[in-house]
């Protein structure tokens, strides 16, 4: 008698496609970045610096945050 469990195929993990994720990261990008602009120069205009992250780093990073979390749930 064959025990199947312990040579069960082994499933991959599904991955979505490079294009969709890539579609939906432009897309949280160009939203973030008006809001990462205007946190930018508030914190800029508060400090009197324009030390640290610019608006383009900050919407970059959000967008590297968000979309995942799209394609995990």
């Amino acid at each position: 008698m064959t025990d199947y469990t312990s040579n069960a195929p082994v499933e991959r993990a599904h991955k979505a496609p490079r294009t969709e994720f890539y579609v939906y990261f432009a897309i949280i990008f160009v939203a973030a970045l008006p809001l990462a602009a205007l946190a930018w120069a508030l914190g800029a205009a508060r400090r009197r610096s324009f030390v640290g992250k610019g608006p383009v780093a900050r919407a970059w990073s959000q967008a590297r945050i968000i979309t995942p979390m799209i394609f995990a749930a």
